[in-house]
């Protein structure tokens, strides 16, 4: 880091920068302007405190002894061990922000306590997992819609525990499932650049079609002794829903997902083969697109190339199924979701290339639109007879993604309306009090649904204890790092909800002093502007000790931060990340001069980084 000590000391006497001698360490910027403490900040703090406290009753009641979920544990892409993994979504963010260690402890409990579960549960009928349905604690066999789901927690474990070595070596190995270093699972082919089928894990690729059977799991008393969130009354429905599922043996974009695991092998120090495994599966699928009319295609065959029918595939720009319970055909297209390994693809290069795909796609897209009833309506599926499934407007799925990560002011109207972008943009100044508090009652809100629950362990499924997981961090994601919570259900009129999904922020934040991730104790942080090469954030210290904070840009020090201001004096940093040292009852607000997506990929913390 390269601070000026001659700006410093002729800077606003609320920053200095304190000798070597001094109690702070070198380098460490020093704010001493009294603030009071403001209303966000406040009930950030409470947020926080809520959240912990919601969680910890969670865990003791729905979580046994021996850290196992307390359901009726069964296969199936509806409530299978995906949905058990979910448990405890968010609780890695929640620590990572500031949350008490005792939240990670639990989290890092259950994730041990669910592979031991899953991998002694076990079907008679289901013949993938007869001997157990994680293998390698890792799924034997699953798609990328509902694996990505069930890699929420893990995927983002290296927020705050980066040199865990159970992690780092975890990580590894689920990342050469995919990479075609484990011989035991050949699901790539690095030749043609594929995945050789949709329904893939520890056991390798599915290479015939799939079966409802695969998809439903064994008989069970659906509807009878067990709530069903699809709908189902009866386990025939649960079988008919996936009865149009069997054209697995292709890859899909949805595989991409899988690129997460390569992002955070690198980025944990795995080695560089992990990065230029996901780079090169992602630049096939630019080409593939480029070779499509700019369209991704849902359906890859074992040449690598676009399937003749390149629209086909479960989940596929041409997948509309009958929803057995209503009779009627649902649009569920799922290619959207594979944007966020796109996100991967800037994040590890720093290069937009890889977000014009999806830029180039929509305009594409828009090219089909047609006047219905004298508006605009643009497509949103594809099949033999060409677009369909009109809908009024533009077409604006991933407009939020796409604009975020370029802020390029042309992306800007895809991206919609929403109130933090207009706080973003200098109005609604009340959104973090509301969003804050909207987070507050969504806690109360689930904390309610914990003390009427009237199931037991055995009459519910794993998917029951998802909408009672209190842990609700979306407003402390938006204000604190000024990041993206891409989770299900969507968060933005124009994003696709989804899960397994990497924290994209502008900020992070460490406690200096205690030498963990998350802003320290009585502090509270604002980031109030985005701009391409510019943030703009208020720290402030509510407690009666002072607070050592470390910021950082990004999750995963892509950003660097050039320079940070104060009462109109710049101090350069040039570095991913600077130390702020914040006396009691003081706080400031900084202008941080940015260069996004500078630096390769780290989730080491920044005090261990050369």
């Amino acid at each position: 880091m390269r601070l000026d000590r001659r700006q410093l000391l002729q800077g606003a006497t609320a920053l200095a920068l304190l000798p070597a001698a001094a109690r702070a360490a070198p380098g460490t910027l020093i704010v001493r302007t009294p603030m009071a403490a403001p209303r966000w900040a406040v009930l950030q703090r409470h947020l926080l405190k809520a959240n912990a406290d919601a969680c910890e009753a969670y865990y003791a009641k729905y979580v046994d002894s021996r850290d196992w979920l307390k359901v009726f544990a069964r296969w199936g892409a509806n409530d299978g061990p995906d949905d058990a993994a979910e448990a405890t979504n968010d609780w890695m963010l929640l620590h990572a922000l500031g949350a008490p260690d005792r939240i990670l402890d639990l989290t890092r409990r259950f994730w041990e306590g669910h592979l031991k579960q899953y991998a002694a549960a076990h079907t008679v009928d289901v013949p993938i997992a007869r001997r157990g349905m994680y293998h390698r604690e890792f799924p034997v066999q699953m798609d990328w819609q509902h694996n990505s789901e069930g890699l929420t927690t893990f995927n983002r474990m290296g927020l705050s525990i980066p040199r865990d070595r159970k992690l780092i070596d975890r990580t590894r190995r689920y990342a050469d499932f995919y990479t075609g270093r484990d011989p035991s699972a050949p699901n790539y082919d690095p030749r043609h650049r594929i995945m050789r089928s949709m329904m893939n894990g520890s056991r390798g690729p599915m290479l015939r079609n799939a079966t409802p059977l695969d998809w439903a799991g064994d008989p069970f008393e659906a509807g009878e002794r067990f709530h069903m969130e699809h709908g189902e009354s009866t386990y025939q429905e649960t079988l008919d829903h996936y009865a149009d599922y069997g054209d697995v043996v292709c890859d899909s974009p949805l595989n991409l997902q899988a690129t997460t695991l390569g992002l955070n092998a690198y980025a944990l120090g795995a080695g560089e083969r992990f990065r230029r495994w996901s780079l090169d599966y992602l630049d096939a699928w630019i080409d593939r697109a480029k070779a499509n009319n700019d369209i991704l295609p849902s359906k890859v065959g074992a040449d690598g190339r676009a399937d003749a029918r390149w629209w086909d595939g479960v989940y596929g720009w041409g997948f509309s199924p009958i929803v057995p319970h209503t009779g009627k055909r649902e649009d569920r297209n799922r290619v959207p979701r594979s944007i966020t390994a796109f996100m991967n693809g800037t994040l590890l290069t720093g290069d937009p290339a890889y977000i014009d795909v999806w830029k180039r796609q929509t305009a594409a897209i828009n090219a089909q639109s047609k006047t219905i009833d004298g508006k605009l309506h643009a497509p949103t599926m594809y099949g033999p007879e060409g677009w369909y499934s009109f809908k009024p407007g533009p077409y604006r799925t991933n407009g939020f993604e796409i604009w975020y990560v370029t802020q390029d002011p042309a992306d800007r109207t895809a991206a919609g309306s929403h109130p933090w972008v207009s706080f973003l943009e200098g109005g609604n100044a009340d959104y973090p009090v509301t969003a804050l508090e909207a987070d507050l009652k969504r806690v109360a809100e689930r904390v309610k649904r914990r003390e009427d629950d009237p199931t037991t362990p055995d009459t519910r499924l794993a998917d029951w204890p998802l909408d009672i997981n209190p842990a609700s961090v979306t407003s402390l994601i938006q204000l604190m790092t000024g990041g993206l919570h891409i989770a299900r259900p969507s968060w933005s009129p124009t994003s696709a909800p989804q899960g397994g999904v990497p924290l994209h922020c502008r900020l992070r934040y460490f406690d200096a002093e205690k030498r963990r991730a998350g802003v320290p104790e009585d502090v509270g942080a604002l980031v109030h502007a985005l701009g391409d090469r510019s943030t703009e954030v208020t720290l402030v210290n509510m407690g009666t000790l002072p607070r050592t904070v470390t910021i950082q840009g990004g999750a995963y020090a892509e950003h660097r931060i050039q320079s940070v201001t104060l009462n109109g004096a710049p101090m350069d940093v040039g570095a991913a990340a600077f130390t702020l040292r914040l006396e009691p009852g003081c706080g400031a607000r900084l202008s941080l001069a940015m260069k996004r997506y500078a630096n390769r990929p780290t989730l080491a913390f920044p005090w261990d980084r050369s």
